[in-house]
C-alpha cells in the first residue's frame, strides 16, 4: 500500500464521526457506496495544518450507484432509509445521493453539462480539484478502501489546482473559499 494511502487511512480512522458513518453505511449495504468530499479531504488538511481533524466539517457525503431506478422517488427512499439509521446529530449531517442520477440534475443546478456515470468512482474524476477527488469505503473485514483517481500527492502537499480532465468555471470561487478556510494551502491556476 502506498505511503500516502496509509497516512490517509490513519488520519481517517482517528475521526470518530466519520468512522461511525462508515460503519453504519456499510451495514446498510448500499450498492457501490463511498464517502467523499469534505469528510475525506478536510481531516487531512486539518491534520497537516494543526487543526482538530473534524474542524469545519459540515456533512458526510455518501454516494452510491444504482442504475436500476434513477427516479427521484427511488433515491428518496434510500435517503430516508439512511437518515433513519442515524441518531442526531449525524442524522442531519449524512447526505446520500445516487451517482447514477447526477446527470439528470447537474446541469440545471450548476450550469455545466454532465454525462451519465458508469459507477460511483467515476464521479471522482469530475470533481473540481484532484484534492477533492478522494473517497473511502469501509469493507466487511474493516479494511478501508481508498479511491483517488488523481492520487493523493496534491492533497498531502496542500495544493489546490483545477481538475486537469474537467476544467470548471467554478474553480476560482471554490479556491477562494478554500484559501479563506486554510490560508496554508497553495492554489494553482
Amino acid at each position: 500500500m502506498p505511503e500516502l494511502e496509509v497516512r490517509l487511512i490513519d488520519i481517517l480512522r482517528q475521526c470518530p464521526g466519520l468512522m461511525r458513518v462508515m460503519t453504519i453505511v456499510r451495514e446498510l449495504d448500499l450498492p457501490d457506496w463511498m464517502i467523499f468530499s469534505g469528510a475525506i479531504y478536510q481531516p487531512v488538511v486539518n491534520h497537516l495544518t494543526g487543526r482538530p481533524l473534524e474542524h469545519g466539517l459540515k456533512d458526510y457525503d455518501v454516494g452510491y450507484f444504482d442504475a436500476s431506478d434513477t427516479s427521484y422517488e427511488a433515491e428518496d427512499v434510500v435517503i430516508k432509509r439512511v437518515a433513519a439509521a442515524f441518531e442526531a446529530p449525524l442524522s442531519d449531517l449524512v447526505e446520500v445521493r445516487n451517482q447514477a442520477r447526477v446527470h439528470l440534475w447537474f446541469e440545471g443546478h450548476f450550469g455545466e453539462p454532465y454525462t451519465a456515470l458508469a459507477n460511483s468512482a467515476e464521479a471522482l474524476t469530475r470533481f473540481v480539484s484532484p484534492s477533492f477527488a478522494v473517497a473511502a469505503r469501509l469493507d466487511a473485514d474493516d479494511r478501508m478502501a481508498i479511491l483517488a483517481p488523481f492520487g493523493l500527492d496534491d492533497l498531502f502537499a496542500l495544493r489546490f489546482r483545477p481538475n486537469p480532465t474537467r476544467p470548471t468555471e467554478h474553480f476560482s470561487k471554490i479556491a477562494a473559499k478554500m484559501k479563506t478556510r486554510w490560508p496554508e494551502i497553495t492554489v494553482e491556476p
